[in-house]
């Protein structure tokens, strides 16, 4: 079927006009192709996280070493996903936009796990390892940064008793 821009386009949860790389929290998800359980799994109401769930941990943690100007919150690596809250710092001239540090981070861990395939059998993944796009909503005061920590710190335990 050839591509039709009206029937083939996704609509963008972006608000429009606001400028992402201005200082200040986000909240974004970014799930598994296909929602697949390569990271782990629940474990006595958490979740238990395999080696590929580590690295994708340690990929996160390392994002602030890559991006001087981010910080990082509250986050958690589920088996099929992973939330985050990503603090964008007061801004240089040429400094990180909300969408490059997600693309570094996707990106450098779909490598660091195609490793992991080829070096400690970990499972496979098809044409990619996250879904192409990812959820992110900005944090507009400190109520709302407040409900997505505790939705973050609760998310293991919801999943897992799910």
């Amino acid at each position: 079927m050839p591509y039709d821009p009206h029937r083939h386009h996704r609509r963008s949860i972006r608000l429009k006009g606001y400028d992402y790389t201005a200082p200040g929290a986000y909240f974004v998800t970014i799930c598994v192709q296909g929602r697949a359980c390569l990271f782990g799994a629940a474990d006595r109401g958490g979740i238990a996280l395999n080696d590929a769930g580590v690295m994708v941990q340690a990929e996160w943690l390392a994002l602030p070493a890559r991006f001087p100007t981010l910080r990082l919150d509250a986050f958690v690596v589920m088996p099929d996903h992973m939330h985050g809250i990503v603090v964008i710092l007061e801004p240089r001239a040429g400094d990180v936009h909300l969408g490059d540090a997600v693309g570094a981070f996707k990106s450098l861990s779909t490598n660091a796990y195609i490793c992991g395939v080829r070096q400690h059998s970990w499972p496979p993944f098809g044409r990619r390892l996250w879904q192409r796009n990812y959820y992110e909503h900005v944090v507009r005061d400190e109520a709302a940064l407040n409900r997505i920590r505790s939705y973050i710190v609760a998310n293991p335990a919801r999943w897992a008793g799910a």
